[in-house]
């Protein structure tokens, strides 16, 4: 689950984190409300206005601007407000601002001994353990850095058996080359950050930049934040943060319905059962010379009404040509989900425009096929991988 900066700022500073600090408004006229507010609680003149998209590279659209008075704080909000924000990580079409972070100004005027740099913690798959990436160019596109000047990034693994150590933090802050009271607030820095990490079961936290200021303070001006879908049971008040109108709307009624989906660019609709065997599936669409429209893994269950809902969740992409269903029957017994298949497009009758192939293997698989091949329903089954792929290509050419 992606967090939006603010609410991974929250976080951030509860485990603490010095933030730059700021509030949330989702008008123009609050927008002036809170930078009012922000002033007397920071002293800051200036205010930075940040768009609140998931999504990084927000600046480069136009999402964050300074504005040096109230009336600029009115104008730049009112504009953000409302945008089509698009950056290298959105859509073509971008996406919709619907509020903006009044944070703020933590860039002393005139101050030439500030320094910006990048850290991010997140798990090294390869390794199996936690990693803290980090580098001296902060402000910039990591992988612009990773491609000219690779030797500028440096990683720490931590034990998980261990955690982060002392001697690790030292080491992060050294290669910065931080020294004095900067250097001793870069250990407490990281050591927070790590803490918050693992204390929140995130799947990553990005923090670019990171300030040190000319009085040797280390302040998080950004958080790009990812939580573990899988550990909110653990975590009920980050689980509120969820943002749905930042997803697409496809994918939250998917997850409404209880089926994992994700929305992809190809032509084939997908509905299978278990996630390897969607990975399998999408190979076997690209074998036969497709691409997958979607991932769809209706679970252990694959009922008329499942498979009915899961049917009308793949047919509202319009790029959808055919739909494979591969499902594998073990819990549940391929004569059943037959029947399931065959209930839901009963029950659809005309809104099911395009072809059907369906492979049933397991408990059951040549019962199966009977029933679809005796429904009178233009569906094409298979049993064998080959002969699905054969059927796809049957239905497409």
């Amino acid at each position: 689950m992606n967090l939006h900066e603010f609410q991974g700022k929250q976080i951030l500073s509860s485990y603490g984190v010095r933030v730059q600090r700021g509030h949330v408004a989702n008008t123009a006229e609050e927008a002036v409300t809170v930078a009012k507010q922000l002033t007397e609680e920071t002293g800051t003149g200036w205010h930075v206005i940040k768009a609140q998209i998931h999504a990084g590279g927000r600046g480069k659209g136009g999402g964050v601007k300074l504005a040096k008075n109230l009336d600029q704080v009115k104008e730049i909000a009112g504009q953000i407000i409302g945008m089509d924000l698009i950056t290298p990580q959105t859509p073509p079409t971008g996406k919709r601002v619907n509020k903006v972070l009044i944070a703020e100004d933590v860039y002393y005027p005139g101050d030439s001994e500030i320094s910006e740099f990048y850290m991010s913690v997140l798990l090294n798959r390869a390794t199996g353990r936690n990693m803290i990436m980090y580098s001296t160019e902060g402000g910039m596109d990591i992988e612009e850095v990773a491609e000219h000047t690779p030797h500028l990034i440096f990683t720490e693994e931590i034990d998980p058996s261990v955690g982060l150590q002392g001697f690790q933090a030292r080491k992060i802050a050294f290669n910065l080359g931080l020294s004095g009271g900067a250097f001793k607030e870069m250990v407490k820095f990281v050591d927070a950050l790590y803490n918050a990490y693992v204390g929140c079961d995130a799947s990553m936290f990005e923090i670019n930049p990171v300030l040190k200021t000319s009085d040797d303070k280390i302040i998080a001006v950004d958080a790009k934040v990812t939580l573990d879908d899988n550990a909110l049971y653990r975590h009920a008040d980050y689980a509120e943060m969820r943002d749905v109108t930042e997803e697409r709307p496809i994918e939250v009624e998917a997850k409404a319905a209880g089926l994992n989906y994700v929305d992809l660019d190809g032509t084939v609709g997908c509905m299978v059962n278990g996630a390897g065997l969607a990975m399998a599936t999408m190979d076997l669409i690209k074998y036969a010379g497709f691409e997958p429209a979607n991932f769809l893994d209706v679970g252990g269950t694959a009922d008329a009404k499942r498979v009915e809902i899961a049917f009308r969740i793949i047919l509202k992409d319009p790029n959808v040509k055919a739909i494979l269903i591969n499902i594998f029957g073990g819990i549940v017994r391929c004569d059943r989900v037959a029947q399931g298949i065959v209930d839901a497009y009963k029950n659809m009758g005309d809104d099911i425009k395009v072809p059907i192939i369906v492979r049933l293997q397991g408990t059951n698989a040549d019962l199966a096929k009977q029933i679809i091949d005796e429904s009178g329903m233009p569906i094409l089954s298979a049993i064998e991988f080959q002969e699905a792929s054969d059927r796809v290509k049957e239905a497409l050419s």
